[in-house]
């Protein structure tokens, strides 16, 4: 009679070896996942776009640009371009081969994520824009004239430089976002909340909403931003107001747990913002990226403030503006110190008054939001 149970030896050489197995398996999900992350890393990584062209024009006046930024703070130039040509731009006017910075903005980050401050630059501010090169590499002559004409006289590089002109602050980054790349981040967030005092009906921003609560999504939000002529007073003042008070709730809802924890909604969000944006060298990585959004996620919803330069209407023409002093000097000098700025209530109407709160020795305050107001309450 044959003994059919299993002898020590077998039963320690078959445990052997599905340890083998069981090894080789976990070895080959491991693999995989890493495999899956350095795909995704790549792509993403790949999704940026450089501009070469403006670090290239950026350091041939080296000597003549501000001091870099104190306290290991940070400045960065966030552009929205309104440029119509690519894919589904079209629709936004007819495409004439040129483009001006339709939002402007200088977002200031503080040393250890202590506070950020966003400064709208009106696109109608008049201010000295230097000699410029142009793509067909000739040269602008200098000129006094509207600040969004910058960009489209020599790109990103004759933006940078008539504000570092302006404000005495030192760019250390930069990044150009279009239309089509704004309402891909939008979608890719699911929509973001407002609340609308009034509803809107404007039929030359393609928008139709009820007062209230509402979800805005990439179309519906593009509208919202952009819309000057036919909403409220028509001002370029209260479209910046609009953009604030949509880019607070937007801060909202990326530092959400819902967002930044969950690898399903982040990796859609990091999807968009890579294809959407033209960077700077020193910001064209996915790793240089991640860092900036992590010094932001560091800073408390109450301490990232919107604000617009202190402006009045241009004393020769009501429909530009020009920089109020000394309040604007003021806040500029600050920005250079990485000094505190707060905001008083009161959205960014045109001022003549000197921008400063009751106890302007201290700190003084500017007409502005908090990113916390851009939530519905």
């Amino acid at each position: 009679m044959t003994d059919s149970a299993e002898t020590p030896a077998e039963g320690d050489g078959k445990r052997r070896h599905w340890l083998r197995w069981t090894a080789l398996g976990a070895a080959v999900v491991v693999l995989a996942a890493a495999g899956t992350g350095w795909w995704l890393y790549r792509k993403l990584d790949g999704n940026i776009t450089t501009d070469t062209t403006a670090a290239d024009e950026l350091r041939k006046y080296e000597k003549e640009r501000p001091s870099p930024a104190v306290n290991a703070s940070r400045n960065i130039l966030l552009i929205g371009s309104d440029t119509r040509s690519g894919p589904g731009n079209t629709k936004y006017g007819k495409d004439k081969g040129t483009q001006r910075s339709d939002t402007t903005i200088l977002l200031h980050i503080s040393a250890h994520g202590s506070g950020a401050t966003a400064v709208s630059i009106p696109r109608d501010l008049m201010v000295r824009i230097p000699s410029c090169a142009k793509p067909d590499k000739s040269r602008t002559s200098e000129q006094f004239a509207q600040f969004n004409w910058a960009f489209e006289f020599g790109g990103t590089a004759c933006t940078i430089r008539t504000l570092e002109k302006l404000t005495g602050i030192r760019i250390d980054h930069h990044m150009v976002i279009d239309f089509r790349g704004f309402k891909k981040m939008v979608d890719a967030v699911d929509g973001v909340e407002i609340c609308l005092k009034e509803p809107i009906d404007d039929s030359d921003a393609h928008l139709k909403l009820p007062a209230g609560r509402q979800t805005l999504h990439g179309e519906q939000a593009l509208g919202f931003v952009r819309a000057r002529k036919s909403l409220g007073n028509g001002s370029d003042t209260e479209r910046m107001d609009r953009q604030q008070q949509f880019l607070g709730a937007l801060v909202n809802k990326v530092q959400s747990d819902g967002v930044l924890l969950n690898p399903t909604k982040l990796y859609p969000v990091l999807d968009a913002a890579t294809k959407s944006i033209t960077t700077d060298p020193g910001l064209d990585s996915l790793r240089d990226l991640y860092d900036l959004a992590r010094s932001m996620r560091a800073v408390p919803t109450e301490k990232v403030q919107f604000l617009t330069v202190p402006r009045r209407p241009y004393a020769y023409n009501a429909n530009r503006d020009e920089l109020v002093q000394p309040a604007a000097g003021r806040l500029f000098a600050r920005l250079r110190a990485d000094q505190p700025v707060t905001v008083r209530p009161g959205g960014n109407e045109r001022t003549d008054g000197t921008g400063e709160g009751p106890d302007a020795s201290a700190t003084p305050s500017f007409a502005g939001r908090n990113a916390a107001d851009g939530a519905c309450k």
